[in-house]
């Protein structure tokens, strides 16, 4: 369904030195650097899979969807979407993917949405009877029309993400991109970006490629995982290997109400499980639950000294992609 050969992408930046010295050597010799976005990547997902494509901020991840949507043009390498160059065969592609931007929408600002899905209804050129059934099925998922009427300048980041997630599959795409989906969005919204996902990938056998620093949203949804850095694809394979690995670590943020944490005595034992740093009134204490257990950490701090409340999460994504990069492996 989608494959990547050597895939490569550089940006060209000039830089100048400080002052008006240093524009003016600029303006006529000025320093050429070239940044490699995606270095060098390659990999293929089939049909019907859902994919994590996930990596730390700047890692190359959005770069990497615009060239497989045929908005950017790869420096080197190769991409095929169900046989077809993106770049080559741009209009045919576009009619076989859909592409969720969590920062942007394909929607028209100041019309009500329904007039949104008419427009697009017609630029896929879907019949009126599969318009109605699809239509029929977004509100089911995605409960649209409680605000159909609305316009999508009025509509909240909940609502509008679910109407954009209805807009890029209203023609049945065999691909669907999505960057970022969930992003600011709160509990119940993300649940119902997440059950509309796993649906159409169900219902359809829609192939899924899924950017995001959400794990819950790896968790629930992908089953393999391709872990980008620096434009380099470190790891590439089963999310369970990745939870085996990392699935152990904890974080605690205690807010705390006095000082002193960073004068806790933690002892050799606890103090080789865990990690630990202040910022402003907020201790984050990352636990190795090989070693020690999270109520046991919890228990310790609350000797010691005062707290006001405290917050448990998983290892966020850059903390694993640190760790794996670190390890070279898992």
């Amino acid at each position: 369904m989608i494959k990547v050969k050597n895939l490569t992408k550089e940006f060209v930046k000039y830089e100048k030195e400080k002052g008006l010295k240093g524009m003016l050597k600029a303006f006529f010799n000025a320093k050429k650097v070239i940044k490699k976005a995606v270095d060098d990547i390659s990999f293929d997902i089939k049909e019907g899979e859902i994919i994590g494509y996930i990596g730390a901020n700047g890692a190359g991840k959005s770069t990497t969807i615009k060239m497989l949507t045929g908005i950017l043009h790869p420096t080197s390498g190769q991409i095929l979407i169900d046989g077809l160059d993106p770049v080559t065969n741009r209009i045919a592609n576009a009619k076989n993917i859909g592409v969720v931007f969590g920062q942007r929408t394909v929607l028209w600002w100041d019309l009500p949405l329904q007039e949104s899905f008419s427009i697009l209804k017609e630029i896929y050129e879907i019949s009126d009877a599969d318009f109605e059934e699809r239509m029929e099925f977004f509100n089911d998922i995605l409960e649209i029309d409680s605000f159909i009427k609305s316009p999508v300048r009025t509509l909240s980041l909940g609502q509008r993400m679910r109407a954009d997630i209805a807009a890029s599959l209203l023609h049945n795409p065999k691909i669907l991109y999505l960057d970022e989906p969930t992003i600011g969005l709160d509990v119940m919204a993300k649940e119902k970006m997440r059950d509309a996902i796993r649906t159409m990938n169900q219902k359809f056998n829609t192939t899924v490629v899924l950017t995001t620093h959400d794990l819950d949203d790896i968790e629930e949804l992908c089953e393999r995982i391709l872990m980008i850095d620096e434009g380099k694809i470190i790891f590439d394979g089963p999310l369970e290997d990745i939870k085996k690995s990392f699935g152990n670590y904890k974080t605690i943020r205690f807010h705390l109400k006095e000082k002193g944490f960073e004068d806790i005595d933690f002892g050799q034992e606890l103090a080789s499980a865990i990690d630990f740093q202040i910022n402003d009134d907020i201790a984050i204490v990352k636990v190795d639950r090989n070693k020690t257990t999270v109520t046991e950490v919890i228990k310790f701090v609350l000797d010691k000294i005062t707290i006001s409340d405290i917050d448990i999460s998983d290892i966020d994504i850059e903390e694993v992609v640190k760790k794996i990069y670190q390890k070279g492996e898992l």
